[in-house]
């Protein structure tokens, strides 16, 4: 295998003791064996039916590997054991229409969903898994690899330069990845000009590649029916009929005048928005489409969508610039079902 495959003797010895092996050697061996990676490498593992509390008619069993790839602003993971039991059990087609890091979706696993996001560089990353996984995790080795502070600041400046738009989609997946497992508290924020301005977080050893699930998301996008959208959240919405489910995540109405975040894209969320929002969630329950919303606890949230079922739910915000910020805060999911 040194031989034909032209890697190391630490290589070799590294595979029999089951420590790390970079992507550029699997991929050399799996050449050499005329393979492809995902012939063998493939982390499926699943759980038993038992086990899986979203067994549903539009569900499969569990990949416990799938899971977000990004730490996103407002992000659901500690919130699934609040919102997946009020998820319907049977639907046609699941619709996340603010998709975010995507944690209810990867939870859940629907075999048929609509995920949007205004955010075009997280849109393109889940493009890029789906299409070109492997030269995706080439791509996050290296940034691994230079990791440092000074280059940290080398990658996020890039988007200043005019000719970032020649840069190819992997590579822009892969810097958003990069930057967002090494900026400070995860805190994927761009200015107005749609600029990354979070600064370098100083992580001993950040989980830059995470290979075993940038291959699960791809499988699960390959294998099932997932449309990927970028843009208004409303297009998402267009021609659902009964039977479809929608799970909102909008930006959250902010609960203090310092405590608003909207800067994961360069376009905010207002009061009108909410209100617009709450206008689309009508239009689904006259079609007799089912939807959850999440959203702050909030007085104006609550007189909003007052005709509907409020349930208050306890969250901890663990990204906040102030870290004597972060702690337990009401949050509401609102429901057009029983």
């Amino acid at each position: 295998m040194i031989e034909i495959a032209n890697i190391s003797e630490n290589c070799v010895a590294n595979m029999g003791n089951d420590k790390y092996v970079s992507m550029v050697n699997i991929s050399r061996i799996y050449e050499a064996l005329e393979c492809t990676l995902m012939m063998y490498f493939s982390p499926v593992q699943v759980i038993k039916d038992k086990e899986d509390r979203t067994m549903t008619k539009n569900s499969r069993k569990k990949n416990i590997v799938l899971s977000p790839v990004v730490k996103w602003v407002g992000g659901k993971r500690q919130l699934l054991s609040d919102i997946v039991p009020l998820i319907p059990k049977t639907f046609s087609t699941y619709v996340e229409p603010f998709v975010g890091g995507g944690a209810v979706i990867f939870d859940i696993q629907p075999k048929k969903a609509i995920i949007n996001d205004f955010n075009g560089e997280l849109i393109n990353i889940y493009k890029v898994i789906k299409e070109k996984p492997n030269d995706l995790i080439l791509a996050l080795e290296n940034h691994e690899r230079l990791n440092s502070e000074e280059y940290f600041y080398e990658v996020r400046a890039l988007d200043r330069n005019e000719k970032y738009g020649e840069i190819n989609d992997i590579e822009k997946a892969a810097r958003i990845i990069y930057l967002n497992k090494t900026c400070y508290n995860g805190l994927f924020r761009v200015n107005q000009a749609g600029q990354f301005n979070s600064p370098y977080g100083k992580y001993k050893n950040p989980n830059i590649v995470n290979m075993p699930v940038v291959l699960a998301m791809s499988k699960y996008f390959n294998e099932n029916n997932i449309k990927i959208m970028n843009g208004d959240y409303k297009n998402s919405l267009k021609n659902l009929r009964k039977g479809a489910f929608v799970y909102f995540d909008p930006p959250y109405m902010p609960i203090s005048s310092s405590s608003s975040f909207t800067g994961y894209t360069e376009n905010g969320f207002d009061t009108k928005q909410q209100m617009e929002l709450k206008e689309e969630c009508d239009k689904l329950n006259s079609k007799g489409v089912k939807f959850l919303l999440s959203n702050s606890d909030h007085p104006f949230i609550r007189e909003l969508y007052k005709d509907y079922e409020i349930i208050t739910v306890k969250a901890k915000r663990s990204i906040n610039s102030n870290g004597n910020k972060r702690g337990e805060i009401n949050e509401v999911l609102v429901r057009n079902y029983d």
